[in-house]
């Protein structure tokens, strides 16, 4: 035969290394062609396979009211397939041509996974039929005989690969095996099970199951430290093909088919794939507030429609920002059976170079130097939290793991992925234990640093504020739409001797700390600063008031400076649009207050979408030259949109749904988006409006059929370029029809 001539033309054939007989097995996608009938040898010419135990049908118990999927909670899945846990038996019927004999027939079952199965690898179980089931670990036995049928109970291995298996069912004949042939009814998806003692995510509290696996809308906190917001987000882990997208994200991040038993390997491959960094991943992260050929991040309201654009698109979708990957991951967690939940850490430091301290580097006059600070404070940041055992670890680092999909700094200077970092070493000062604990360790323990360069070139530490960064760590509480307090989880007591014991042990593994030298270091001591900032709606006029306590029997003069930033909420500036610097006279032992007002006009032209302010006020000391600095984030009130129902809500009848807003700007808002959602009542919907003049209300009226009765939520938002992170939402029970 020529070199020229394939004879196996359009089959691209894989690859080869030397180092493997058999390519990679990383797609759940592709399969092999498996034989009917595979012969011993030749075949004698009077053999009739029909002769044999030959399978006329297979019933899969698959609907959501059977017995299966009610057992495996897995009735929410919107998938005509088998959906089961590891772990835990399941039932098949098989129907056969004539009655079984156990004597004389012999019948097996096989499933398989990927295009290359092999048994050692666990991509191909074959499974005989015993007399008792050993929890966890394959086997299978019959449990009902009735005229041609048999009932089967399946046992799958607690350890087993998680996707997509075919399911065969083969025979025995002395001169061959007979197999079904392929049928796609039959397939079965095994996903991970918080129910199961031996699942490396097993979770005891029935509770915690309901909230963390089975909850499919959720709360991101946002805001920031002095004004915390919350808006609903829709998980939709149950809605139709976003369990075969959330299996391709594993084949898109060639994870192998025999690593897909394990959370720790899942998890670390998808913070990777979650963001388009360097692999083309799920969501392109933009923070210029330029979201041209794009959705604005702030304008999701759940994860289904990015799931699914990707999953038909194969392209990154545009545009997200902490909470759009983290609320995707959480999908994808809670999808394939991992326990997870969203976080937010309020004044979450992104240090750009981890060395616990962020540096802000002040002027002559006090003010801050944007050219050379490079470290910035998130007002917050939202990561995930997955829970698992950790055999890799010592014992006691099992329970929740920090995964961060939002690219930040490459881990390991390879990809753009943080996690699985188990919180309990980030409290202890661990930071040894992989993956990227140190970095998780610095966004919530942080100091901040003020110094300034004096005209030889030395530089003093002007102030140092070891208590604003990670002050407050949250996410939603179990079974409610309230906050959860979750720092102390983090970290001790701000200045206990735990703190202190954790941050040595931190810095004894290598977390780099840089040393204040006392000399370097003299505060002033006997003058406090604080100031407030007034909490008002978007568009109105405001005021910030300084206030200064001179503790000392000296009178003191304050040369104070204000800056007012309009900031992305990671902290980067984009404008100043407030300078304002007075001088304040500090009588001995008393307390004096100073406002500085703030018109709209100042502010409006230049809002971002998450109308977030961050104001500095340095103060110098004349008579000392000491200087007193201190920093806040802001964030503006945001008018909310109105959701009401009409009528009845019942599933499977239609609905009226109305959205409401009265545009609260002193300005027309033009090409206007609304988005409406719910998981099991209504597929995302999106309306545009050219114009909603000042002050008017605008009315979207819609209609919907919800599938599935109970307390569903309905999630709104509202978008254009003048505003941004408007949001609604509405609880309403649907009823059985």
């Amino acid at each position: 035969m020529s070199e020229t001539t394939n004879t196996n033309e359009g089959k691209k054939k894989p690859l080869l290394n030397g180092r493997r007989a058999v390519p990679s097995n990383n797609s759940n996608d592709e399969e092999n062609e498996v034989p009917e009938m595979e012969a011993f040898g030749l075949i004698p010419r009077g053999f009739n396979p029909k002769d044999y135990l030959r399978v006329v049908d297979v019933h899969m118990f698959k609907d959501p009211h059977e017995i299966n999927r009610q057992q495996h909670h897995t009735d929410k899945y919107y998938s005509p397939k088998l959906i089961v846990r590891r772990g835990q038996p399941f039932q098949i019927q098989i129907d056969f041509n004539r009655p079984y004999n156990p004597e004389s027939d012999r019948f097996w079952l096989e499933y398989l996974i990927g295009r290359y199965p092999q048994q050692n690898k666990g991509t191909y179980i074959p499974i005989l039929v015993g007399d008792v089931l050993k929890p966890g670990e394959w086997g299978a036995k019959i449990t009902h005989k009735e005229n041609n049928s048999i009932r089967l109970s399946i046992m799958s291995s607690a350890t087993c690969i998680v996707g997509k298996f075919r399911l065969y069912i083969a025979v025995w004949t002395p001169f061959g095996i007979l197999r079904t042939h392929r049928n796609s009814a039959t397939d079965t998806y095994i996903l991970f099970n918080p129910w199961c003692q031996q699942d490396a995510v097993y979770l005891d509290d029935e509770k915690e199951r309901e909230e963390y696996v089975l909850n499919d809308v959720g709360i991101v906190f946002h805001g920031n430290i002095n004004d915390i917001k919350l808006r609903s987000w829709s998980y939709g882990q149950f809605e139709e093909n976003v369990l075969d997208a959330c299996l391709f994200l594993m084949d898109k991040a060639e994870l192998e088919l025999s690593g897909r038993g394990n959370p720790i390997k899942i998890c670390r491959v998808a913070s990777a794939v979650i963001n388009s960094k360097d692999d083309e991943g799920v969501i392109a992260g933009s923070w210029d507030n330029t979201y041209t050929y794009g959705v604005a991040p702030s304008a999701w309201t759940g994860s289904v429609d990015i799931l699914l654009d990707y999953y038909s698109s194969k392209q990154p979708v545009r545009y997200g920002q902490c909470w759009v990957f983290a609320g995707v991951f959480n999908t994808f967690l809670r999808c394939l059976g991992i326990p997870a939940r969203l976080i937010t850490n309020y004044s979450s430091a992104h240090d750009n170079n981890a060395n616990l301290q962020l540096d802000f580097f002040l002027d002559d006059e006090g003010k801050v130097d944007t050219k050379l600070t490079k470290d910035s404070v998130w007002n917050y940041h939202c990561w995930n939290e997955a829970w698992m055992t950790r055999p890799d670890l010592p014992v006691g680092f099992g329970g929740w793991q920090v995964v961060d999909g939002t690219p930040q700094e490459t881990s390991d200077g390879s990809m753009y992925r943080c996690g699985p970092a188990s919180v309990q070493a980030i409290k202890h000062g661990h930071v040894c234990f992989q993956f990227d604990a140190p970095f998780v360790y610095a966004e919530v323990n942080s100091d901040i640093v003020y110094s300034r360069r004096e005209k030889d070139g030395t530089q003093v530490i002007e102030n140092i504020d070891r208590t604003h960064i990670g002050q407050l760590i949250v996410t939603k509480e179990v079974g409610g739409d309230g906050m959860m307090n979750i720092t102390e989880e983090y970290k001790f007591q701000e200045g206990s001797d735990e703190e202190k014991l954790a941050l040595d042990t931190a810095v004894m593994y290598g977390v780099k700390k840089q040393t204040t030298q006392d000399t370097m270091y003299h505060p002033q001591m006997d003058v406090d600063m604080d100031f407030q900032v007034q909490k008002v709606v978007l568009g109105s006029d405001f005021k910030v008031t300084i206030t200064f306590r001179n503790k000392s029997r000296n009178s003191y003069t304050a040369t104070t400076y204000l800056s007012g930033n309009i900031v992305f909420y990671t902290g980067v500036t984009k404008t100043e649009f407030k300078k304002h610097s007075f001088s304040a006279k500090l009588e001995p032992s008393s307390s004096s207050t100073f406002d500085v007002v703030i018109k709209s006009s100042e502010y409006l032209n230049d809002l971002l979408d998450q109308a977030s302010f961050h104001f500095f006020v340095t103060s110098r000391i004349s008579e000392t030259g000491k200087i007193l600095a201190m920093q806040k984030a802001t964030v503006l009130e945001i008018p909310t949109l109105r959701i009401k129902t009409q009528g009845e809500t019942v599933a499977g009848k239609q609905m009226s749904v109305t959205v409401e807003f009265t545009n609260p700007l002193k300005q027309t808002l033009e090409n206007v988006t609304l988005r409406l959602e719910g998981p099991g009542v209504l597929r995302t919907m999106k309306k545009e409006f050219r114009q909603i003049p000042a002050n008017s209300t605008l009315i979207w009226e819609l209609k919907c059929i919800p599938k599935q009765p109970g307390l569903r939520k309905l999630i709104a938002s509202l978008n254009c370029d003048a505003l941004r992170h408007v949001y609604g939402e509405l609880s309403v029970q649907i009823q059985k029809p």
